[in-house]
């Protein structure tokens, strides 16, 4: 039986819950911790979760989990799951994973040097409708990727903001491109292949906050496809939509946070001579279970043979130093290549290269 802890009691920790109560027969959540004490009380008697701690330490010597669920804000996220890993646990840990490029490295070789892993939660990969069309992609039953829009535009009020760490450089180390727009983000340059180059513009237009409120960005990949991002938080009617042109087939997503089967389009293209195969793309596997759960599986697989989960190392690299690049672009109001922003970059020990906007 594996043992879980989570490490902070906000709202998406009640997903975790969820997720690990769904694999109860092969897991088993065994403590929480939180800095404050009276949310670490309540959230595990809420759950029945048997132990509560206010102190990382203390939670991890005394329980030595398996693997911990890490749900705080985003610039606690590394420090975390070193500790974690270097306790002797494996690691499912909230976006963004990081808050720059030199933490998700020091993760990497924390995964090195203890041979426990950190994965980030990217869960729309994990979804059936996801997994589907990536295994359409992958065998190039649709043709070539030549044109995507990637568009997460949502709505925050000035509430969301009074919370303390959002909204600032130094809690929240981004805005709508890292808090928001990060999943299809990455769900999107998953399924594309490979990027190459990326120019971007973003601004804060209806928050007084320090970080972004909207993000674009144009993306070159390597297979030649473009595509097009737009990340908002100032868009009142909410939308998350992916729509990926092949050559022979146009695939679009429509939802707002999650995704089900139902979301999904296929389109024919009009001189495709696959019109046999459009009934196979739309026959979408079963979609019952929450993407959460999907990923914590996956996780609990990897653990159980000892190999790399998809999110971790290199797997959950790509996208911050997607995300790194769109603010080095937007800030300089230059392109910027992959593999560009190395160690003695400013972007890379910090996502606004401690820049203002």
């Amino acid at each position: 039986m594996t043992k879980i802890a989570i490490i902070g009691t906000g709202g998406i920790a009640r997903s975790h819950v969820d997720a690990i109560q769904h694999e109860a027969h092969r897991a088993e959540l065994v403590a929480a911790m939180d800095i404050r004490e009276d949310a670490v009380q309540v959230f595990c008697k809420q759950h029945q979760i048997p132990a509560a701690y206010t102190n990382v330490t203390e939670m991890l010597s005394r329980e030595q989990p398996d693997l911990v669920h890490i749900c705080t804000p985003p610039t606690s996220h590394a420090e975390l799951s070193i500790a974690c890993m270097q306790a002797g646990a494996w690691v499912l840990c909230e976006k963004p994973l990081t808050a720059s490029l030199q933490e998700v490295d020091a993760i990497i070789h924390a995964e090195q040097e203890t041979g426990k892993f950190t994965s980030s939660v990217y869960q729309w990969r994990f979804g059936a409708g996801g997994g589907h069309l990536k295994q359409l992609v992958e065998d190039d039953a649709l043709g070539r990727p030549l044109l995507g829009i990637c568009q997460t535009t949502w709505y925050r009020d000035d509430a969301y903001y009074a919370v303390p760490w959002r909204g600032t450089w130094q809690h929240e180390a981004g805005g709508c491109s890292m808090g928001h727009g990060i999943h299809a983000m990455d769900f999107f340059l998953w399924m594309y292949g490979p990027w190459a180059e990326v120019t971007a513009k973003m601004n804060h237009l209806n928050h007084d906050i320090e970080v972004e409120d909207v993000s674009l960005a144009l993306v070159n990949f390597e297979n030649g496809a473009m595509g097009s991002i737009i990340n908002s938080v100032v868009s009142p009617r909410q939308e998350s939509y992916i729509r990926m042109d092949f050559v022979d087939a146009t695939v679009e997503m429509k939802h707002l946070y999650a995704y089900k089967n139902k979301d999904w389009t296929y389109s024919l293209a009009p001189t495709s001579a696959k019109a046999e195969l459009l009934k196979t793309w739309q026959n979408l596997p079963d979609d019952s279970l929450s993407p959460h759960t999907a990923q914590l599986q996956h996780v609990l697989n990897c653990m159980e043979t000892q190999t790399q989960p998809m999110t971790s190392g290199a797997g959950a690299r790509m996208t911050l130093e997607f995300i790194a690049s769109m603010y080095k672009s937007a800030f300089t109001g230059q392109s910027v290549k992959r593999g560009s922003i190395r160690q003695d970059d400013p972007f890379y020990s910090a996502m606004n290269g401690s820049m203002t906007l």
